[in-house]
């Protein structure tokens, strides 16, 4: 069992808290046909996050207000706030560090609690990235989800990365243990990186807690 009072545990957004991503969700919904080369061209490794964004956003048709209303048909992982719960409750720090469109990331993470680094739509429509690192060799992400690792492990504390996809792989470098699914998993399988694989968030929770934690939050 990892010590949780020293721990620090960063959850992704797009396909972990949420049951798909709301993003590609958003874009299969509303946006131009393009939206799917420009994918492409992300997911190869040919662009990076904040390239792909600012690419794909003026697809979407119908604006900002459309695209929550589409983003909130995308279901949140029942096992969220029982994780997030039970591991404040054991003394870990938890964050959300979203590299998305940010559509629906504030409002959740607001509902249970935890802060959240994510992408945004500003109130003129365009989309900004308030969390991009500069500084960082590759400068390329919208959030740089290296950067909380970063200072989480300079303050001696364990961390743990749960993702599912292309975005979550330079932080997945950094972690000290990554619990994976999907896209991330299948890059870890390939990049010979250690990861614990998970379907719900109930498997993290049962994994970092223990099966009391379920049985509690069932109740």
């Amino acid at each position: 069992m990892i010590a949780l009072a020293d721990t620090s545990v960063f959850l992704d957004f797009d396909g972990t808290v949420t049951l798909e991503d709301t993003g590609v969700h958003v874009l299969r919904r509303l946006a131009q046909p393009e939206w799917v080369d420009v994918d492409a061209e992300y997911r190869s490794g040919l662009i990076g996050s904040r390239e792909v964004l600012s690419r794909e956003w003026p697809l979407v048709i119908g604006g900002l207000a459309a695209a929550r209303q589409v983003a909130r048909e995308v279901a949140i992982d029942s096992g969220f706030t029982p994780l997030v719960d039970a591991l404040r409750a054991a003394g870990a720090e938890v964050m959300v560090v979203s590299d998305g469109f940010g559509f629906l990331a504030a409002e959740v993470c607001a509902s249970a609690g935890v802060d959240v680094l994510t992408n945004r739509i500003d109130e003129t429509g365009e989309i900004v990235f308030p969390w991009q690192d500069r500084c960082c060799p590759c400068s390329t992400c919208g959030v740089c989800k290296q950067a909380p690792i970063k200072d989480a492990r300079r303050r001696g504390r364990t961390t743990v990365l749960v993702g599912d996809g292309v975005s979550d792989r330079k932080a997945a470098l950094l972690a000290d243990v990554i619990y994976a699914k999907n896209d991330l998993a299948d890059w870890c399988d390939d990049a010979g990186v250690d990861y614990r694989p998970f379907a719900r968030l109930d498997d993290v929770l049962r994994s970092l807690v223990g099966p009391a934690a379920i049985r509690s939050g069932s109740n």
